[in-house]
């Protein structure tokens, strides 16, 4: 799939930027080796649930518009692609938005709503930190489909490597507004520094214990 994507590069002070990918590497190393126990008990939740794959797989789209596989717990039905269509009226951000968000999905297993009430179902995503595809705090990557509705300014937001977390997942997650979340996004790609990145990390842990704009 080919998209001619313009998205506004910012320079970003080496000694930063390698301190950035170093943490990058290390956080995420560590993460899947420490958490691979547990790791290994939420697959088999998953899969004895509805005897469904453990993990979804969704192309996503990183920096300048590189499309990469992304790996999320699996926490809706088997069939729920097929679904969405027919509650896609019920679009959280509006019929005509550009991301798809819906309180109270009723394609979400009794797993996934646990996983997803605490962002667990993300945790596979520290593989694409560990190679490179993304880093621990960035815009959220966008589904191709997303990235072709963009506007010239949401695509401001593939001026940077895409993260597990950002500024809008620390205010509100899901109950954020698109425009606000570019906006936000559009902010920390022309402010970045690492101390921004280590507040912004700091402030993730109470936002996902506190679970709010979680769906």
């Amino acid at each position: 799939m080919s998209m001619v994507l313009q998205a506004r590069s910012t320079p970003i002070r080496s000694v930063e930027h390698r301190l950035k990918r170093l943490v990058d590497v290390v956080v995420s190393g560590l993460v899947i080796f420490l958490l691979m126990p547990f790791f290994l008990v939420l697959a088999a939740l998953i899969h004895f649930y509805d005897r469904g794959p453990v993990f979804f797989w969704q192309d996503r789209v990183g920096l300048e518009g590189a499309v990469f596989r992304f790996p999320k717990f699996r926490s809706m039905v088997v069939n729920a692609e097929a679904i969405r269509a027919q509650i896609e009226a019920q679009n959280q951000h509006g019929a005509e938005g550009v991301t798809f968000k819906m309180k109270n999905d009723p394609r979400i297993t009794p797993v996934g709503r646990f996983m997803r009430r605490f962002s667990i179902d993300e945790l596979p995503q520290f593989l694409c930190v560990f190679k490179g595809e993304m880093s621990l705090v960035g815009p959220r990557p966008a589904l191709p489909k997303e990235v072709a509705r963009y506007t010239e300014e949401d695509r401001r937001r593939l001026a940077s490597v895409p993260g597990l977390t950002c500024l809008w997942q620390i205010e509100g997650r899901g109950d954020v507004p698109f425009p606000k979340q570019v906006e936000l996004d559009a902010w920390y790609i022309e402010n970045w520094t690492f101390w921004l990145d280590v507040k912004i990390l700091l402030k993730t842990i109470p936002a996902v214990l506190a679970g709010r704009g979680a769906y």
